[in-house]
């Protein structure tokens, strides 16, 4: 029976997949050791934020996501964090804090090309990170959350670069003749009757189509 996951046993997916962890591994403790650099004894225990963990599975694991972008992370966490000061300030023990926070931070990713999912932990934990956060204020979405955002990026640019991957991502071109029957509204149409959002760009999905289209053809003619 023919596999239904070929790629999961290619030689690149196993190779990407292994070298992920050891890059997650190096942006977090770089952040952590700039941030500390940075804040010195008094931001001692605001080094790192647990958002920057999600947001290391993203760069590293799956960089070729829309979500996983530079401006993504970058702006996805800060402007997440604002709106979580914000609202636990507008509303300082209301119970409605955390889901208020959680939902304008999407509503502000989105608004903003932004989305990122680790920003709504940014802003939740805006709301529930108690003493510290409270007593930074709208400074905590710029450090610590900010700092180890851009570090996070820029250490994902160094890596991907040294283990050949495009980031910030950039669609790939690839020689293959253009389907006389296709069209790029085609491919507008059918991922707005797919009903889902899917992690990916829209120019790799025509790309991925145009190439399948072409090794089609190629089958037949053999």
């Amino acid at each position: 029976m023919r596999s239904r996951f070929p790629s999961v046993l290619s030689a690149g997916f196993l190779r990407d997949r292994l070298i992920a962890p050891l890059g997650a591994l190096i942006g977090i403790a770089l952040t952590g050791v700039v941030t500390a650099l940075l804040c010195g004894d008094a931001g001692a225990t605001m080094l790192l934020v647990a958002p920057m963990g999600a947001s290391a599975v993203l760069v590293f694991a799956v960089p070729a996501s829309p979500l996983a972008q530079p401006w993504p992370v970058i702006g996805g966490n800060v402007i997440s964090a604002l709106v979580g000061v914000a609202v636990v300030h507008a509303l300082p023990g209301n119970g409605l804090a955390a889901p208020l926070a959680v939902g304008g931070a999407i509503l502000a990713m989105a608004l903003t090309r932004s989305l990122h999912p680790p920003g709504g932990a940014a802003a939740l934990t805006a709301v529930i990170g108690g003493a510290p956060v409270l007593g930074a204020g709208y400074a905590f979405a710029f450090v610590p959350v900010g700092v180890n955002a851009v570090i996070i990026a820029l250490v994902g640019v160094a890596f991907h670069r040294l283990s050949r991957h495009s980031y910030p991502h950039r669609a790939l071109t690839l020689a293959a003749p253009r389907a006389a029957d296709l069209a790029a509204e085609d491919i507008d149409r059918a991922l707005a009757e797919f009903g889902d959002t899917l992690d990916i760009d829209r120019d790799d999905v025509e790309r991925l189509v145009r190439r399948a289209e072409h090794h089609a053809a190629t089958r037949r003619a053999a």
